[in-house]
């Protein structure tokens, strides 16, 4: 169908047509920012992987129905979506990187080489136009649902550092205007998914305004939570310093013979205390021990030897 014929529809697709442009430009400031910092930091390529494979339905569907207006878009959206995913896949760690590359080999272009051929060799007529529509309309929800993939990021952290505002409300907007250009041509594969990407998108706005302020909501950076995670895992595995300690042991019994234990008997008898020694001061040191006296010398003085004169 060439929707040109009808003003209405034009305009209103026209006007979806600028909104769609303005969410696929959304992501711009995100990907500015990988590129400064050299690093993807805890973005995820899923988004723009799920929306890269939308538009590609989308344009085959817009190829089956003739519909001008989508195919310009999704032929647009296209292009800015494979540049966004060669940024990321540049500055991607390499697990996330390897993933990535997994998730376009197989859904971008496994499933829909897979689905252009059947369609292709074994459906004809409006029956591959219907088939196409409802698939379109499928991802088109996934794509709505995939940016709700870091909720549970932003309601861990109480930040809004990695959901991108103008994605949610150009999505919100988007979705209004495509609604009505599906219901005025009657196109209900279009117009259905935008029914819930209008709820998906009010939903993450809400989430964006409650968590907004970081002082007030005490929000903390994914990095600083890692950092903190680490810094305590590290102060667990150092050994602490141990005290060193007297243990007493006051037995009960006096003459220093062990007590026999008997069934139905408390087994312990002794009471052990943990005492910390006092340091001794120096004018309370033991004083040397004193050596014994030798015994008095015996003094002998010679006797006076009388001298016999004959």
């Amino acid at each position: 169908m060439i929707t040109v014929q009808h003003p209405l529809v034009f305009a209103v697709g026209i006007l979806g047509n600028i909104l769609s442009f303005l969410v696929t430009l959304a992501p711009v400031p995100t990907f500015y920012r990988v590129y400064k910092k050299k690093s993807t930091e805890s973005f995820q390529s899923v988004p723009y992987v799920v929306a890269l494979l939308s538009a590609m339905l989308w344009l085959y569907y817009a190829l089956l129905s003739m519909d001008v207006l989508l195919l310009s878009i999704n032929a647009i959206a296209c292009v800015v979506e494979s540049v966004y995913l060669a940024i990321y896949l540049v500055y991607a760690p390499r697990d996330a990187m390897v993933s990535t590359m997994k998730l376009l080999c197989i859904m971008n272009m496994g499933l829909f080489g897979a689905m252009v051929a059947i369609l292709q060799f074994f459906v004809d007529g409006q029956r591959r136009v219907s088939i196409a529509g409802g698939v379109g309309a499928a991802f088109a929800l996934a794509v709505f649902v995939a940016p709700l993939a870091i909720i549970r990021q932003v309601i861990r952290t109480k930040s809004v550092e990695f959901m991108p505002f103008w994605l949610s409300f150009f999505l919100t907007i988007s979705a209004v205007a495509w609604f009505f250009y599906g219901l005025l041509l009657k196109d209900f594969f279009v117009a259905m998914p935008n029914v819930l990407g209008l709820l998906f998108g009010l939903a993450q706005m809400a989430l964006y305004f409650m968590y907004r302020n970081p002082k007030k909501n005490g929000a903390v950076s994914e990095i600083q939570v890692v950092a903190d995670a680490e810094k305590e895992h590290h102060q667990q595995q150092v050994p602490q310093p141990h005290q060193a300690h007297v243990a007493v042991t006051l037995d009960n019994n006096t003459d220093g013979e062990e007590a026999a234990s008997t069934d139905g008997a408390d087994k312990d008898d002794a009471v052990v205390v943990d005492i910390m020694p006092p340091p001794l001061p120096a004018e309370r040191a033991p004083p040397l021990p004193s050596l014994p006296l030798p015994p008095p010398a015996a003094v002998i003085i010679p006797q006076p030897r009388t001298v016999e004169v004959v």
